[in-house]
C-alpha cells in the first residue's frame, strides 16, 4: 500500500495569494504614479519634482511584478512536491531515499501540538541524519508517521 502526502494545499494558496497581492499592488502603483493627477500634484513641488512617494509609485512596479513572477515560477518548481510511503522506503520528493531498515528514531513529540515530526536514519555513509517533516508543509502526514511507525515497530 502506498501512501502519499502532497504539497501543502494551503501553502501553494498563499503562494496565489502572495502574486495577485504583489501584481495588483503594482497596478495601484502605476496607477497612482502616472496616471493619478491629483496624486502627482500632491506629491510634486512648484517645479513639478517628485517626492519620494511619487518616486517609489514610478520605480517600484517593475520590481513588483518580477517578485510575483519569481513567486510564480517557485511555485512551479515545488507543487508536485510530495513524499511517499512504499512498502520499504519512504520516498521525499522522488529524489532522496529512506529505506524503513536505516531509521533509527521517530520523534513524534510535537506532531499533535506544533505539527512535525523527525525522522533519523543512517544514509549511505553511515552517518546519522535527522529530516524534519512539518504539516505545514505537506498534507496527509499523519497517514505517513502512523505507516512509518508501524514498519519500524
Amino acid at each position: 500500500m502506498i501512501i502519499e502526502a502532497p504539497f501543502s494545499k494551503h501553502r501553494k494558496n498563499t503562494y496565489i495569494i502572495w502574486m495577485v497581492v504583489l501584481a495588483a499592488f503594482a497596478g495601484y502603483c502605476v496607477y497612482d504614479g502616472y496616471f493619478n493627477e491629483k496624486f502627482i500634484q500632491r506629491h510634486s513641488d512648484a517645479d513639478g519634482k517628485a517626492d519620494s512617494t511619487l518616486l517609489f509609485n514610478r520605480k517600484s512596479p517593475p520590481f513588483l511584478v518580477a517578485a510575483a513572477v519569481l513567486l510564480g515560477g517557485y511555485l512551479l518548481v515545488v507543487k508536485n512536491r510530495k513524499i511517499t510511503a512504499e512498502e520499504s522506503e519512504l520516498v521525499i520528493n522522488n529524489r532522496r531515499k529512506i529505506t524503513y531498515d536505516s531509521i533509527q528514531k521517530i520523534d513524534k513529540t510535537y506532531f499533535d501540538s506544533k505539527g512535525h515530526f523527525t525522522v533519523t536514519y543512517k544514509n549511505d555513509n553511515g552517518s546519522e541524519v535527522e529530516v524534519k517533516f512539518s504539516d505545514r508543509t505537506y498534507d496527509n502526514l499523519g497517514a505517513i508517521l502512523e505507516h512509518l511507525v508501524a514498519k519500524i515497530s
